[in-house]
């Protein structure tokens, strides 16, 4: 390939460290119309020199936050200092916007960037409010609109592909279809892939982000951004071998894939009393791995099941039960409980047992008396339901385990309470128990009232309280519901008949205790790197149709870096998504920032190329993931760090770089000489 014309040697901006150099040079300026402006000077004087933060100090000027923007400035910050980028940008570019492209944006993003770029590097600049580029931004990318946070990975990602459409040298796109290896040699099959790619992709971003050139512009010399994604079907063995190229690296933190879980067990036929269990699951494992390893762990028998529920305020308010459903739904500070019920009576409908007790409160200098929720939901399949003694019946057998000894229970209550099995002690008829009746009413009625248990209809929340449930007299339902919710009235003679573990609340899924705090977790940027190239199956929502069986098959898939590019990027996933909840991890990574070295991870040997790199900018997200802030860390002068947090700008010593607040990295290569 021969050199493009009107491309402009590159800019080198180098900083005097020599105090008081007198050394100069200088460049016209365009502005992002293309027009020179011969009044612009580019010069290396020492006022380029200056400490950080004061003005006239060239690249060194921060972005004004416009509302919750932070996540923006970041991102470009880091582009505004990645130095080929940052040389075209500076230079004549316009003649290379494509304005026919149909998936640019007719120049406008790419001009927007450029006239902001030469804002941050004017002499004398102070912080520079970016209405104009976030204008642009928000029309051609609505998510980006209002004034909300947005991730700046999302942000970079769609700003990169942006600009390479804007300015994609390729003005008419032509139709190519990708071909398989078909046991050629790799060598041959990657560099047909990258062929078919700049034929249809040819611009600054492919130079900088995706290509890696030898000191010439040469297509001999362009080392690509590429992977190689090998597909092997688990039935028929067929191999499919594809090359892509990339503009960033997604890598997971693999220090953070299990995490451990402290539920609750309780059994569905008064057999035994609850039981607490640990277990490891995956982090981004689905319900069905937290039912496999708690099976595992209560040694539950192959003819029962676990039905999971999430427990708050002393009742159920969802039950777990699709096992494709994301394990990031449940928080660390949830509570679970998990029922062991009978496989063979998994038609039969369930009964929900909530427990309410009577409670004093003070208001107004009043002592009034109401009925409070506590304990844990308990739970049995209703096998046949005649009338409300088998309810009565029922709830009785599930607490069972529960109660204390005779000798004990006399001693707190003169009422004879000879066995669990005795119904006309425990259950006799009854006054009615409505929130409408005084608690501290005298008399009769409330010795009555005090000896027994209550029960009513209720709705999942225990809110409503309905029909009394009367012995030997018929429930009246229209239908029998999939689950019959039933609150259970205890007066306080009959609590203190049972042991506290009763009423004692649930472990929350993971705590760490009131003062200790959550320890730091660490993983080596090369383990994250590791775990991004290993080979794993593909989901179910991710099927390949493979060629061989004319079917879609789980295949297993194996990436591996190929080939990389000058400017290398990598992305940390600390932020995890689902319908009802986001997650970030706080994990920290240990990355390089002299010499990262790719050597060993690199599919293609190629000896003259080198695949080591060095830091020069990192985009920071710290906080929670609704009220977090984004600032960037940026190599400036070829020796100095600096922190840019919005329109501040100051100097920060290399060992401060490395945080667990780091998010995304930007490399570039370096000789191996």
């Amino acid at each position: 390939m021969k050199c493009r014309e009107g491309r402009k040697d590159e800019l080198v901006v180098q900083q005097s460290k020599m105090a008081g150099s007198s050394c100069c040079s200088s460049l016209m300026m365009n502005d992002s119309t293309g027009k020179i402006d011969s009044n612009f000077v580019f010069t290396n004087s020492p006022a380029f020199t200056r400490s950080s933060g004061e003005a006239g100090s060239l690249g060194l000027t921060g972005l004004q936050n416009l509302g919750n923007t932070c996540f923006m400035n970041s991102a470009i910050q880091c582009l505004a200092h990645t130095p080929k980028l940052v040389d075209y940008f500076l230079g004549d570019y316009s003649s290379e916007i494509n304005h026919e492209n149909p998936l640019g944006m007719d120049g406008e993003l790419a001009a927007a960037f450029g006239d902001l770029l030469r804002k941050l590097w004017a002499p004398g600049a102070t912080p520079v409010a970016p209405r104009m580029f976030k204008s642009i931004l928000a029309r051609f990318a609505p998510q980006f609109s209002g004034f909300n946070q947005h991730d700046s990975q999302e942000l970079l990602a769609f700003l990169l592909d942006g600009l390479h459409e804007d300015l994609n040298r390729v003005k008419c796109k032509p139709y190519i279809e990708a071909k398989d290896a078909e046991g050629r040699p790799d060598e041959e099959v990657a560099d047909e892939y990258w062929r078919n790619h700049l034929a249809r992709n040819d611009s600054i971003i492919v130079d900088v982000c995706q290509s890696h050139l030898s000191g010439a512009y040469e297509h001999d010399a362009q080392y690509q951004g590429q992977y190689r994604s090998t597909l092997v079907c688990p039935v028929c063995k067929k191999v499919s071998v594809t090359f892509d190229p990339f503009m960033y690296l997604s890598l997971p933190l693999p220090s953070t894939t299990m995490r451990t879980m402290t539920m609750t067990v309780l059994s569905t036929d008064g057999s035994t009393q609850p039981s607490q269990f640990t277990i490891n699951v995956p982090k981004n494992g689905i319900c069905r791995d937290l039912i496999q390893a708690l099976s595992i762990a209560c040694s539950l028998r192959s003819d029962e099941t676990l039905l999971v529920a999430e427990i708050y305020n002393n009742r159920i308010i969802r039950y777990l039960e699709e096992p494709s459903d994301s394990l990031s739904l449940i928080r660390d500070g949830d509570r679970l409980a998990a029922y062991r019920l009978p496989k063979d009576l998994e038609k039969l409908p369930l009964v929900v047992f909530m427990h309410q007790r009577m409670e004093e409160q003070y208001i107004l200098g009043k002592v009034t008396s109401c009925w409070k929720g506590f304990g844990i939901p308990l739970i049995a399949r209703l096998c046949n339901i005649v009338n409300g003694s088998d309810i009565h019946n029922t709830f009785l057998k599930l607490i069972n385990p529960f109660l204390i000894s005779i000798d004990d229970a006399l001693d707190d209550d003169n009422n004879c309470w000879n066995s669990a099995i005795d119904m006309e002690d425990v259950i006799s008829p009854c006054i009615s128990g409505s929130d409408e009746n005084p608690a501290d009413e005298t008399g009769d009625d409330e010795t009555h009232s005090d000896a027994e248990l209550q029960f009513y209809l209720t709705d999942d929340k225990g809110a409503i309280v309905d029909s009394r449930i009367e012995l030997n007299k018929s429930i009246l339902l229209t239908r029998l519901p999939r689950r019959l919710n039933v609150l259970v009235r205890w007066p306080d003679k009959k609590i203190k008949q049972y042991d506290t573990l009763f009423r004692s609340s649930l472990p929350e899924i993971f705590k760490f205790g009131f003062f200790a705090k959550k320890p730091q977790e660490s993983v080596s940027l090369y383990k994250c790197l590791e775990a991004f190239l290993k080979d794993e199956p593909l989901g179910p929502e991710d099927m390949w149709y493979c060629p061989g069986c004319k079917k879609h098959q789980q295949a297993s898939k194996k990436l591996d870096l190929w080939r990389l590019p000058e400017i290398l990027v990598i992305h940390l996933k600390r932020f995890s998504y689902s319908r009802f909840m986001k997650n970030k991890l706080e994990t920290f990574v240990d990355f390089p920032i002299d010499d990262l070295d790719l050597s060993s991870y690199i599919a293609h040997k190629n000896g003259h190329l080198s695949n080591r790199y060095m830091l020069y900018a990192v985009s920071n997200h710290y906080g929670s993931m609704g009220g977090g802030h984004y600032t960037a860390f940026v190599l400036h002068g070829g020796d100095r760090w600096y922190d840019f947090d919005d329109s501040q700008v100051f100097p920060v010593s290399e060992n401060k770089i490395k945080t667990s607040a780091a998010y995304v990295l930007f490399y570039r290569s370096v000789s191996d000489a």
